[in-house]
């Protein structure tokens, strides 16, 4: 099946690694034109530079989730440089605090975590859906993950911050299915990301071995967020139409 995503303007937070980029990826070879935000300038000029090479449209605008500000510019930007906004990723996400238990997590751990998982996506949502609306609908795919859905985490505030955005989806989508705007709780499994990676060189520096080793082993099992990101494009599409709720990837 070839599946396009011509005349499509999609955005997506955290698209500098990850899932975030990998999608941006996907997304701009099946035909959209990508607007992605990210705080890792860096890594998003990689990805910048790997979809223009291939043909493809996009432009990266420095966003910070945990600003309203931003994230709100990064919307306008997408309507004012391409026209509209069809699709939105809400992939930008951190980990902290694995392993450390309830009494001992620090509360400014907890609040960074929320902010960015939780209100970072609330953001996303409160100024895409009205652009979304205008233009006569969308869809919308929020990173959450099992975690926080249908098990827990090495994280109280990981865990906590999926949750949330998984009950947030939940309420969104019976606001904004009158309006031809499509949402769904997108659940990864494990992936060799840079924030799965991470948590699992953390998690052995807690525990007194070596975090190269660690990561190394883990890399064996972990799935390519290239998978994802083709699932995410099949969901974005007109041939995702008929799919509802919550959707579990590897």
């Amino acid at each position: 099946m070839d599946i396009r995503l011509d005349d499509k303007v999609a955005v997506i937070t955290g698209g500098s690694t990850g899932i975030g980029a990998a999608t941006a990826i996907e997304y701009a070879r099946a035909g959209a034109k990508v607007v992605f935000g990210d705080i890792n300038e860096p890594d998003a000029k990689k990805t910048l530079n790997t979809i223009r090479e291939e043909g493809g449209v996009a432009k990266f605008l420095r966003t910070d989730v945990t600003s309203e500000t931003e994230v709100a510019d990064l919307m306008k930007a997408a309507d004012t440089e391409f026209g509209g906004l069809n699709l939105l990723v809400t992939s930008a996400g951190v980990l902290r605090g694995p392993n450390v238990r309830i009494d001992d997590f620090e509360a400014a751990t907890f609040d960074s975590v929320i902010d960015v998982n939780l209100k970072g996506t609330f953001y996303a949502l409160k100024h895409a859906v009205p652009i979304m609306n205008r233009c006569g609908g969308g869809v919308i795919l929020c990173i959450a993950s099992g975690a926080g859905v249908r098990g827990g985490s090495s994280s109280v505030a990981y865990g906590s911050s999926k949750g949330g955005v998984n009950g947030l989806v939940m309420v969104v989508e019976n606001q904004v299915s009158s309006m031809n705007i499509r949402m769904h709780t997108i659940c990864p499994g494990g992936l060799a990301t840079p924030l799965k990676l991470g948590q699992i060189a953390e998690s052995a520096r807690r525990e007194g071995q070596d975090p190269d080793a660690a990561v190394a082993n883990a890399r064996k099992s972990l799935g390519d967020p290239a998978g994802v990101g083709r699932v995410l494009t099949f969901l974005a599409s007109d041939e995702g139409a008929y799919t509802r709720g919550q959707i579990f990837t590897r």
